[in-house]
């Protein structure tokens, strides 16, 4: 169930694996699996057509022999006959089910109808918005996490006015650390981009059924011609609700990735244990997608020798000519130390992450992949702090 990233990379797998059996691809979505991290960068900027993002070609596809159903969500799970309902009425068998059906963008309450309002998860999104922002024009990003900050560069990019709300005292603070998260600001403003953090919005404000500002706690009222919405995600797992599954902010799994009987979670909704970091998370990135869709694949076909999903997260954030990329998992950090400095003017900034005693992840910018592929091995050999203390003074 799932018909992006995840759920096209478990079945890609099952075939390379020899798996000749029957595979059924279901998606919410119409269109053909697609790319979509470039929808919030060269969608926006018209860099990439909405023809230019799928993740496989028609051959492709054809080749993988699949019963594709695309355009029909799922909308409810019988584990004990095995059985999928869809929202048409049909109902699918299975012998084995990978849950893949990702996440939904949040909204905030009250804005439903008000045109200029905006969220960000699906091409239609993407195209609905970049419509929009036309030079001169004024938009408002509520929420500076990495999508609202994506679109706030490349809406400026186009010449759009663009002011940055974070409910957080520093922007991604919680995620990076404040040292992150004050490089990030700073290169925002920079570039023309108006922050303002430690704020909360209580109202869209409209005028005739269209967006005209967005009014704050303290009662001022940010002009806009149009506001994107960008404070988190929700998992697609409603469908689950009567299935006897564990559901909290995300379909919970084992090391394995397995949910229940039969069932495995992949992608932006499963919530699994990695042992790894001994920790149970959910990863919104494609890296892990594609990862874990290969990891099920594996288990499914040799469950006498599965193996725990136990990866080093990997994400990265294209913000005007600057890539972020970090390893490991930086949330719930115990210590973020800035090896490298912390002005955006230079381009560059290193910071490692501690929890308890020992290192677990790393943010780079302008960082070499041979420098930041030595981080990532020191995380995955779960690398104790004082070494990497000892390691860096002797560099």
């Amino acid at each position: 169930m799932g018909a992006s990233t995840g759920g096209l990379a478990t079945a890609e797998a099952l075939r390379r694996a020899g798996h000749e059996g029957p595979i059924t691809l279901v998606g919410a979505e119409p269109a053909m699996p697609y790319d979509r991290p470039p929808l919030s960068k060269q969608v926006l900027t018209g860099q990439r057509g909405p023809n230019e993002l799928a993740l496989r070609s028609s051959a492709e596809i054809d080749a993988l022999d699949l019963d594709l159903r695309l355009g029909v969500p799922a909308a409810g799970l019988d584990i004990g006959r095995r059985e999928v309902l869809l929202e048409d009425g049909i109902r699918l068998d299975y012998d084995e089910l990978v849950v893949a059906t990702g996440v939904r963008a949040r909204r905030l309450p009250g804005t439903g109808g008000i045109a200029g309002v905006h969220t960000l998860r699906t091409v239609s999104d993407a195209l609905a918005l970049k419509e929009r922002l036309r030079p001169g024009r004024r938009l408002v990003v509520v929420g500076a996490g990495f999508v609202g900050a994506e679109v706030a560069a490349a809406a400026n990019g186009l010449g759009v006015h663009v002011t940055l709300l974070e409910s957080a005292p520093v922007p991604l603070a919680a995620a990076v650390g404040d040292a992150t998260g004050r490089f990030l600001a700073a290169m925002h403003r920079d570039h023309g981009v108006g922050i303002r953090a430690d704020v909360r919005v209580t109202e869209i404000v409209q005028d005739g059924g269209q967006v005209s500002g967005v009014r704050l706690e303290d009662g001022s009222v940010l002009p806009a011609d149009d506001v994107l919405v960008a404070i988190g995600s929700v998992a697609n797992t409603e469908w689950l609700a009567d299935s006897g599954l564990a559901v909290q902010e995300g379909l919970v799994c084992d090391e394995y990735s397995a949910a229940g009987p039969g069932v495995y979670g992949v992608g932006d909704v499963a919530r699994w244990h990695n042992p790894l970091f001994d920790v149970t998370m959910r990863i919104e990135h494609r890296t892990n997608a594609a990862e874990q869709g290969l990891a099920v694949a594996r288990n499914l076909l040799c469950p006498e020798t599965r193996r725990p999903f136990a990866p080093v997260p990997y994400f990265w954030s294209d913000q005007y000519d600057v890539k972020v990329q970090a390893y490991g998992y930086l949330r719930d950090h115990d210590e973020a130390l800035v090896l490298d400095n912390t002005t955006s003017a230079s381009g560059r900034l290193l910071v490692i992450y501690r929890k308890a005693d020992r290192l677990v992840g790393v943010l780079a910018v302008g960082a070499s992949p041979k420098v930041l592929r030595a981080w990532r091995a020191l995380i995955a050999g779960s690398t104790a702090w004082t070494a990497v203390l000892n390691r860096t003074i002797a560099a």
